[in-house]
């Protein structure tokens, strides 16, 4: 038994955000039926063809969801649509702001007719408030929420490699989710939850809001090092591999010396006796850091900073994350199919003792329309009728 056998989410998704929230639902083993557009689908399905001709997005957001292909502009669609919502326990949806509430699918138009129905509406910047119809993509709000102004370099600032504002909002709304299925459990009512990507990624940037209170200066962009902490970030080895160390503590900076560099009186050296002192003389200590590192191989460098127990860590590319030892030691990578045959997939974070995750197929667009329509009744005649009208 998994935690959300038995509970089902209807979702009107695309892109990023919602989906990823479903798909959370889908590995504790909830039934997750996808509302699609007929024949293209969800238009992160185009984003790209990198697995086996799949997008690597969908691939990573879609897995153990069903697809139910409905042109919701049509009212024998629609009816479909509010005909399974009886039947659902939580709708998800990140359509364009008002647009579900223009077609009834509004919390306080569902409610009256579903007092159990949990909602939940993902946007960019909530349903109130003078941002409410602005348009949010995942960089947008990286932009908004600050988060391009501390990440990257002095000169230029940069996104972060994934989709962080989207994966913010989407952990949000499935911990907001599984919150709002725990308060129906003990109220009896469904709820709403209305999760903003600006208000998620502005929580993540708690630490430079804070560094930067009360108008003091915001952290610098330093590439992939600390801002404030030093060493710690990237550093080259001799052989040209980039080692990545962090030091926390003074006690931790006194056995780096010893251990590492090899000069045990650098640690009371007045310009590096402290981490301010540090931070504020990090281009002299650089210099003797590399100084060092580059007379050894990146491995020699990774086994002092492992005898001396300093934090490293190796700068893998994607194919080292594929390949890396200790994803395949916890045997993390699982197999699961799609409309292209088996393609790999990694576990759920969080290995639970009560219960095997979820993982089954990416589905294909609309592979389970039919199956859908008839377990709500609907006959051979309708079915037809509602195809020849590209209703689904």
């Amino acid at each position: 038994m998994r935690p959300l056998d038995g509970i089902t989410v209807v979702s009107l998704e695309h892109a990023i955000a919602a989906p990823f929230c479903t798909r959370q639902l889908a590995d504790l083993g909830a039934r997750v039926i996808k509302v699609e557009r007929p024949d293209t689908g969800d238009f992160a399905r185009a984003y790209d063809s990198r697995v086996k001709g799949l997008a690597s997005h969908f691939v990573w957001t879609n897995r153990s969801k069903e697809s139910l292909t409905l042109d919701l502009k049509q009212p024998g669609a629609l009816a479909v649509l509010k005909q399974l919502l009886g039947q659902a326990d939580v709708l998800v949806q990140n359509l364009a702001p008002g647009a579900a509430a223009r077609m009834g699918l509004g919390f306080d138009a569902l409610s009256q007719q579903h007092p159990k129905l949990i909602v939940c509406d993902i946007s960019g910047y909530g349903e109130d408030g003078p941002y409410r119809d602005k348009k949010a993509y995942d960089l947008l709000i990286q932009s908004e929420a600050g988060f391009l102004s501390v990440t990257g370099t002095p000169e230029s600032p940069s996104k972060a490699g994934n989709s962080v504002a989207d994966i913010a909002a989407a952990m949000y709304a499935y911990t907001g989710i599984l919150s709002a299925l725990l308060l129906r459990g003990k109220t009896g009512q469904g709820s709403h939850i209305d999760v903003s990507m600006l208000e998620s990624l502005a929580e993540w940037m708690g630490y430079p809001l804070y560094y930067a209170f009360d108008g003091a200066p915001p952290p610098p962009r330093t590439a992939a090092a600390h801002a404030s902490i030093y060493p710690y970030g990237p550093f080259k080895a001799g052989d040209g591999g980039t080692v990545m160390l962090g030091l926390q503590n003074e006690r931790e900076w006194k056995g780096f010396c010893e251990g590492v560099l090899k000069d045990a009186g650098l640690a009371s050296d007045p310009r590096f006796d402290s981490n301010a002192r540090r931070n504020e003389h990090r281009d002299a200590l650089a210099s003797i850091i590399l100084g060092v590192f580059g007379k050894l191989s990146t491995q020699q460098v990774v086994q002092r900073l492992d005898e001396a127990q300093i934090a490293n860590a190796r700068m893998n590319d994607m194919t080292e994350l594929w390949a890396h030892p200790q994803l395949k030691a916890r045997e993390r990578w699982q197999a699961v199919g799609s409309p292209v045959g088996d393609v790999p997939a990694l576990l759920p974070p969080g290995r639970s003792s009560a219960f095997d995750y979820r993982m089954d197929p990416v589905p294909a667009v609309g592979q389970h329309t039919e199956a859908i329509l008839r377990e709500l009744g609907q006959g051979d005649a309708q079915i037809v009728a509602l195809r020849a009208s590209h209703a689904i």
